[in-house]
């Protein structure tokens, strides 16, 4: 197929003059919609953006290829300006874009068209080829130097069976996080920059159609130097023993001579590869700390998601079946289990949402150590989702502490006092996670002396029977024990204040407790004050009043984090990336149905201006709750208990202020994530 075939007359203007790059974005989906390209031009737009956030498509030298691979795609498409005076569309270089290509590609079907695609983006790196782009005066003269370029790329590729001098032999492997232009792009500066220098390369281009010029054992065992150029996880144990160059495709794309040139002197290591078939990339040595931690931290968050929407939403349909069924105010504790249908849903999903932490904190390991860190991050985040009162249940049927002695005493004394206030939750499996990494990197130090015949029985045997172990004792004896003397200080400051009276100020603590961990052990400790005082309440009516408004407040508090996230990204977009955009339907669910959970992947993604804004927010409205002597006799369910709440209009009133601070905060605090 040829390029013709995809980038329509119609499609192609020249000679224009764009304000900005939101302009030019917005032209190019005007000429794909007059050519019939698309079904619904907003949401293909949402994926352009998508992608833009992911990284400038402005690949400098005066190009950029905005692409897009959605639903809204009827048919693949080209589309093409040109803009002799430029426009600013934040290019890798700095300079304007002249000329501009936007790639329409469907979500499904197939992928013919990628192939067709990518012989465009090699052409682009010639120079000269996009001059006469720039200069063109009329369509046809535009299209006919694409086709003569087509038919020269064609030839040029039918004569390459030349047998190359250079006894120097290169492989390499490019990848985006798209797989439409930046892939193909960075292969073809490597081939021409190798073609240049007479030495021989072959390319292997991970693109959204798939591997394609695929690496066979035997290039790989030939090959002198491995060249990685790539922005997201490739396949990296079949490289194991080669010296491997890593690089970023935009390494590739404007340096590919100086990569080559390593690769000739042989300036590159042995890699040698640990665990599983998958390796995160590292591009070059320019990735500062904060960025590594950033990175490790949004492949917890990113994995964890799925667990948070889709176990969350189950339960809150299990609440309102109750309350369909009319236990709203009757449920108690068991609301959201009182029949069958409801306790199936709530039960499948508190398991999803179980896996949270575990999830978060494998995969931050898994991030940093590959697979032998998801292991362990697994392991540790169970203990931190389930601290250590299975032990103490331990401990008691022994006999109790006074029974036993010497190291069991010491056990059972240092790391498992208590029962259920040694939950670290989310804060503890973030921690978990890069403890995880920490270990695994400090095991293949140790472990990096053994001869190479025990080398099989590192990943399957050492790295997970040392490394579950260690992270055991420390989440037991350091992490989750902290946590329990945090929470039993908590505790002693709410009964204080209970016994001081101060109403208002209770109010103000249990809510914004609630939004300080968003399920973990602080929020834990508010809430279970709170049924704790429903209880006291059923055999003592004189405290009724004051564990009703100690409830009302916990719900609130729990209530405003979710939700005021959804309205900041609405409110604020440019503060959220498209995925973190499109969860606001899920957070105002989760939120009016009191799961408080739904703001976690966001917390644990950016915890120095989220949980300042929550905590805020939740805050103001456990304070106004109190202040508005609102009440409330159940221990959960949300909006779906309002008939039970007391002055439910002033209560909606704080749960919005509140909500509505934490939106300001956040779009005061937190730095735009889309440029």
């Amino acid at each position: 197929m040829k390029i013709s075939e995809f980038l329509n007359p119609q499609g192609i203007k020249l000679k224009m003059s764009l304000a900005d790059q939101n302009s030019a974005i917005d032209e190019l989906i005007a000429l794909h919609e007059s050519c019939g390209n698309l079904n619904n031009a907003a949401v293909f737009k949402d994926a352009i953006l998508a992608r833009e956030a992911k990284g400038s498509t402005a690949i400098g030298m005066g190009i950029a290829v905005p692409h897009g691979k959605s639903a809204s795609v009827k048919k693949a498409g080209l589309a093409a300006i040109t803009c002799p005076d430029g426009v600013d569309y934040k290019s890798l270089d700095g300079k304007p874009a002249k000329l501009l290509f936007m790639i329409a590609a469907p979500e499904g079907g197939a992928d013919t068209h990628l192939e067709v695609l990518s012989k465009l983006m090699t052409m682009l790196m010639d120079a000269n080829f996009t001059q006469k782009l720039i200069a063109a005066n009329s369509v046809d003269e535009f299209m006919k130097i694409i086709d003569d370029k087509e038919a020269e790329k064609d030839k040029e590729k039918a004569g390459a069976q030349a047998q190359n001098s250079s006894s120097i032999k290169i492989v390499g492997v490019t990848a985006c996080p798209t797989g439409i232009a930046h892939t193909f792009m960075a292969a073809e500066a490597l081939e021409q920059a190798a073609k240049e220098k007479n030495i021989t390369i072959k390319v292997e281009t991970d693109g959204q159609g798939g591997a394609k010029n695929v690496l066979t054992a035997s290039d790989i065992s030939n090959a002198d130097v491995v060249i990685v150029a790539v922005d997201r996880n490739v396949e990296m144990a079949r490289f194991d023993g080669k010296k491997v160059i890593k690089a970023s495709t935009k390494d590739a794309i404007h340096g590919a001579a100086n990569l080559i040139d390593k690769a000739v002197k042989g300036d590159a290591p042995v890699y040698h590869h640990e665990g599983g078939s998958t390796e995160s990339a590292s591009f070059g040595d320019d990735e500062t700390l904060g960025r590594k931690f950033y990175k490790h931290l949004m492949n917890g968050v990113t994995h964890m998601l799925p667990f948070v929407i889709g176990g969350g939403i189950l339960v809150a349909i299990a609440f309102l079946i109750d309350t369909i069924c009319g236990f709203g105010e009757t449920g108690g504790g068991n609301f959201g289990s009182m029949t069958p249908a409801s306790a199936l849903l709530k039960y499948i999903g508190g398991l999803a949402m179980g896996l949270m932490v575990p999830v978060l904190a494998g995969f931050i390991g898994e991030s940093i150590a590959d697979r032998p860190g998801l292991a362990v991050g697994f392991a540790g985040g169970l203990l931190a989702a389930n601290g250590n009162a299975l032990f103490a249940d331990y401990i008691e049927r022994w006999g109790g502490e006074g029974s036993l002695s010497g190291f069991s005493e010491f056990i059972s004394k240092f790391g498992f006092q208590g029962k259920g206030n040694t939950v670290s939750g989310f804060l503890g499996g973030i921690a978990a996670g890069f403890l995880a990494g920490a270990i695994i990197i400090l095991l293949r130090k140790l472990c990096s002396g053994f001869p190479k015949s025990l080398e099989g029985i590192k990943s399957i045997l050492i790295y997970p029977l040392c490394g579950i172990f260690l992270m055991g004792i420390v989440m037991c004896f350091v992490l989750n024990p902290f946590i329990g003397f945090v929470n039993t200080s908590l505790s002693t400051m709410l009964n204080s204040l209970y016994e001081a009276n101060a109403i208002a100020v209770l109010g103000l603590v249990l809510g914004a407790m609630m939004a300080i961990d968003m399920g973990g052990p602080i929020n834990k400790a508010a809430y279970v004050f709170g049924t704790g005082m429903l209880a006291q309440a059923a055999l003592d009516p004189s405290v009724e009043q004051v564990a009703w408004i100690s409830m009302a407040a916990i719900m609130v508090g729990g209530m405003v984090p979710p939700v005021g996230i959804a309205l900041a990204c609405k409110l604020f977009p440019k503060k959220f990336t498209n995925e973190e955009q499109e969860t606001w339907i899920t957070n105002i669910i989760m939120g009016a149905s009191f799961i408080t959970e739904g703001a976690i992947p966001f917390a644990a993604g950016d915890p120095i201006h989220i949980i300042p804004a929550t905590l805020v927010g939740s805050g103001v409205a456990g304070l106004l709750s109190a202040l508005f002597k609102c009440t409330l006799k159940a221990p959960h369910g949300g909006v779906f208990v309002f008939a039970t709440v007391g002055n439910p209009l002033l209560y909606i009133i704080a749960w919005a202020i509140g909500s509505v601070i934490t939106c300001v905060l956040i779009g005061m605090l937190r730095k735009d994530r889309q440029k």
